[in-house]
């Protein structure tokens, strides 16, 4: 029974060298690679196996570029294969593949013949990982970005709206009760258009501290930011927004709400400036899961691959960019005098609701 097990090992052992996505390379004590598994194969350059193959002593070196310390990406000093203080059971090491170029590779390197002086050296490519890495990095940045511009946009909108504008506020009340005063006409005239143009400025501050970050997303959700929004379009503007909310939720987590109400609004500026369209419909709703806002118009289209693109193209580069990260899909179905599509599907979870109010994003 034993015997057979240890044949079973064996065997299991053999086929694990064999077929294991790891590298596995057998060094003696003068660093010369005397065996290694097919893994192993792939990664060197085959004049280098065939010079080991001939019987030349070949060593890592060969490929290797040094492993990462603690003051160096790539180092040589204190070398894994000749020093002896250095813990190298886990380390990281760089080495020049055959056809894949310089790649890093999570390595061991142990000995398991102390009389040989036979030392096992594994690697295991960690490129998907970096790339992994990567793409979490960027996105993390993204959102870190994003939510940094929010941050920013809603302290500026709220000292325009607490501070700018209540003294604009002020200065016309003050103007409003000097024209019930005894003043001759040239001061009173002069007073009214000081009064139209302080109108004018404190309309404008307002409207930009709208548009930085509304209050009615913070303190009520998408569908109160919506039609508070779309209700100064059509005044100001004359687009009418045929809009309908199909909401299961009062409210979702900040980073969703945030995505979706500037996705619209860009979605509706867009529609605003080359649709040439009176009316635009949003529809805001819940459906397999999905929270989905659809933005469609019968404008002029637009084709969507076209080299000279209207604008800069850079709002529709932003709108996917939102949507990624909330793990949304957006898809824009535009055709030249047929209108355009733009439906955002944001997948939800139960961390995806939001009860009660938090803070912004």
């Amino acid at each position: 029974m034993s015997q057979l097990k240890n044949t079973l090992k064996s065997d299991l052992l053999k086929k694990m060298y064999e077929h294991s996505m790891e590298a596995i390379f057998f060094v003696n004590a003068d660093g010369e690679i005397v065996d290694m598994n097919p893994a192993a194969e792939d990664i060197l350059d085959l004049n280098v196996i065939e010079l080991m193959h001939k019987g030349d002593s070949i060593t890592v070196c060969h490929s290797c570029e040094g492993y990462t310390s603690e003051v160096a990406m790539m180092s040589c000093v204190n070398c894994f294969l000749k020093s002896t203080k250095e813990d190298f059971s886990s380390f990281q090491v760089y080495l020049n593949t055959r056809g894949q170029g310089l790649v890093p590779y999570a390595a061991s390197f142990h000995t398991i013949d102390e009389d040989e002086g036979i030392r096992v050296f594994m690697l295991l490519n960690l490129t998907k990982q970096y790339r992994t890495q990567e793409v979490l990095y960027q996105t993390n940045m993204t959102k870190y970005v994003i939510k940094a511009q929010e941050d920013e946009r809603k302290r500026i909108s709220r000292e325009l709206h607490d501070s700018v504008a209540q003294e604009l506020l002020s200065s016309l009340v003050d103007l409003r009760v000097l024209k019930y005063m005894d003043t001759d006409e040239v001061v009173l005239n002069k007073l009214q258009h000081t009064e139209a143009s302080l109108t004018r400025l404190l309309d404008d501050i307002r409207r930009l501290a709208v548009e930085l970050r509304p209050a009615a997303l913070d303190d009520f959700g998408l569908e109160a930011a919506f039609r508070s929004h779309f209700k100064w379009i059509e005044k100001n503007y004359g687009l009418i927004i045929d809009f309908k909310a199909e909401l299961s939720a009062a409210r979702y987590n900040n980073e969703i709400e945030t995505v979706v109400y500037r996705i619209c609004q860009e979605a509706i500026l867009n529609g605003l400036k080359y649709a040439n369209t009176d009316e635009i419909q949003v529809r805001l709703f819940e459906e397999e899961g999905e929270l989905q806002l659809i933005v469609q118009d019968d404008g002029d289209g637009f084709q969507l691959n076209s080299r000279e693109p209207k604008g800069t193209g850079l709002g529709l580069f932003g709108m996917r960019e939102r949507a990624e990260l909330v793990h949304g899909e957006l898809s824009i179905v535009s055709e030249l005098g047929k209108g355009t599509t733009i439906h955002l599907r944001i997948p939800l979870s139960p961390l995806s609701l939001l009860p009660e109010r938090g803070d912004a994003q």
